[in-house]
């Protein structure tokens, strides 16, 4: 699997600790920045990471600022992308099987990094239940459509 990672300055410190997990889960990481705490703009980072999945370069996409809120939006402006904006561990399975959600969104000053580290490894373990969901991300994914209008 490679996963495309990013963060703001405020996501910096969690996005190391997810590089090092993943990496030692012999996970293949992309890492788009920040290379520290200095004050970047989210959209920046958020961008590269989505494209990354969009385009297949990656086969899922991990972001991280303060709230995650941020990042969810921005990431979501790129056709193709899924983001979701998780801060438990339900969410994060639930994302994945009802939704299949390519790109997760997590807030580095709303959760520590215990259960940050929780929900990224449920999220990546978890797999699209298909069935009645394929219809609705469906129509989810003919949004995309709208924006050209």
């Amino acid at each position: 699997m490679r996963v495309a990672l990013g963060a703001d300055h405020a996501g910096f410190e969690m996005k190391q600790v997810f590089k090092e997990r993943l990496r030692e889960k012999g996970v293949q990481v992309l890492d788009y920045g920040t290379s520290c705490c200095e004050s970047v703009d989210y959209p920046d980072i958020a961008l590269p990471v989505a494209r990354a999945v969009a385009t297949g370069e990656a086969d899922r996409g991990v972001l991280i600022c303060g709230t995650g809120i941020g990042m969810s939006i921005a990431a979501n402006k790129v056709r193709g992308v899924r983001a979701a904006l998780c801060h438990d561990v339900f969410s994060a399975r639930v994302t994945r099987e009802h939704n299949d959600a390519n790109v997760l969104c997590m807030g580095a000053r709303v959760i520590g990094p215990g259960l940050a580290l929780e929900i990224l490894e449920t999220w990546l373990g978890t797999g699209f239940s298909g069935g009645r969901h394929v219809s609705r991300v469906k129509k989810v994914t003919q949004l995309d459509d709208l924006r050209d209008q």
